[in-house]
């Protein structure tokens, strides 16, 4: 897949199109990945996706933004693994969310992406102040077409990043894990840390995060990226209020029966149940006869599952 970031200059090969900020790639995204490719396959055009950096509500309200659900190279990721051909990252400045609905269409759509077929949710809104909608977008295609998708549905729920994101922040993984098609993940590269966890008998594989994911607490999780199968474990993910005041957020991972040199190594950690919130303990003492209770609890919980 080749990644565009920006916009080209001018169209080149015309494509088959679908845009959004696919935070996730929940189960929504998922059927519009796949209707894509049918649709690419079907008109013998690449097929493609334009998405943002940043997500448009960080830049109106940074400050309020809620978290993401995947990161943008997460996010790369699986539209490769749907057999994307080409993304366009644009970057949403205050020139992009300035632009009319109506030069949205002429100059980013048809003269620097070259569209031939566009695919949009039903609830799909662009331009400056949101004006632009499908109506729109039909109205002014003159040189392409344009299809929508209706909602996609899980046990009657609306597959959204925001539900997931209230699922994930109530602690339902179970939810959450219906709604993306698969277990919430988090991914990154494994750096040294206090070695506390090792001094407790609890060696711990550390993975810093650059944003506050939607999830804290206590979890059993499944690891990739240390062998040819993944190996499971406990994770502690949250600012550890008995170590540190005031500290970032860590995702630390203790993995069972393992005990090898592995940083620098870039893993994904899927997050299947959560045990416990985070807790504040007045001493280590009482904070490893807690870790102890995680780690038999998580144990029994994938003895559970076979």
């Amino acid at each position: 897949m080749r990644v565009f970031r920006g916009l080209p200059a001018s169209a080149g090969t015309p494509v088959a199109l679908t845009i959004g900020n696919f935070d996730g790639v929940h189960r929504g995204h998922q059927a519009m990945l796949s209707r894509l490719m049918e649709a690419a396959d079907d008109l013998a055009l690449p097929a493609a996706v334009l998405t943002f950096d940043p997500h448009p509500r960080e830049f109106f309200a940074h400050a309020s933004a809620p978290p993401r659900l995947s990161t943008l190279r997460a996010k790369l990721e699986r539209f490769a693994a749907y057999g994307v051909e080409r993304t366009y990252v644009a970057r949403f400045d205050a020139r992009l969310a300035g632009i009319s609905a109506e030069e949205f269409i002429e100059h980013v759509l048809v003269r620097r992406l070259g569209v031939r077929w566009v695919l949009v949710g039903e609830d799909f809104r662009f331009g400056k102040g949101r004006a632009g909608d499908l109506t729109t977008l039909r109205a002014a295609a003159s040189s392409f077409s344009v299809e929508a998708l209706r909602t996609v549905a899980i046990a009657g729920e609306r597959a959204s990043s925001s539900a997931i994101r209230a699922a994930l922040m109530a602690g339902d993984l179970e939810r959450a894990t219906a709604l993306l098609g698969r277990p919430y993940t988090i991914s990154g590269r494994v750096i040294h840390g206090q070695k506390l966890g090792r001094n407790l008998g609890f060696p711990t594989a550390n993975i810093p995060l650059r944003r506050a994911p939607p999830i804290s607490g206590i979890f059993a999780v499944r690891v990739h990226g240390l062998g040819a199968a993944p190996r499971v474990g406990v994770a502690s993910l949250g600012v550890r209020p008995t170590v540190k005041a005031g500290a970032d957020p860590l995702l630390e991972v203790y993995v069972f029966d393992f005990d090898e040199s592995i940083y620098g190594r870039r893993v994904m950690v899927e997050f299947l149940h959560k045990l416990r919130d985070e807790a504040h303990y007045p001493d280590l003492e009482a904070l490893t006869r807690q870790i102890r209770a995680d780690v038999a609890q998580a144990r029994d919980f994938f003895a559970a599952r076979g």
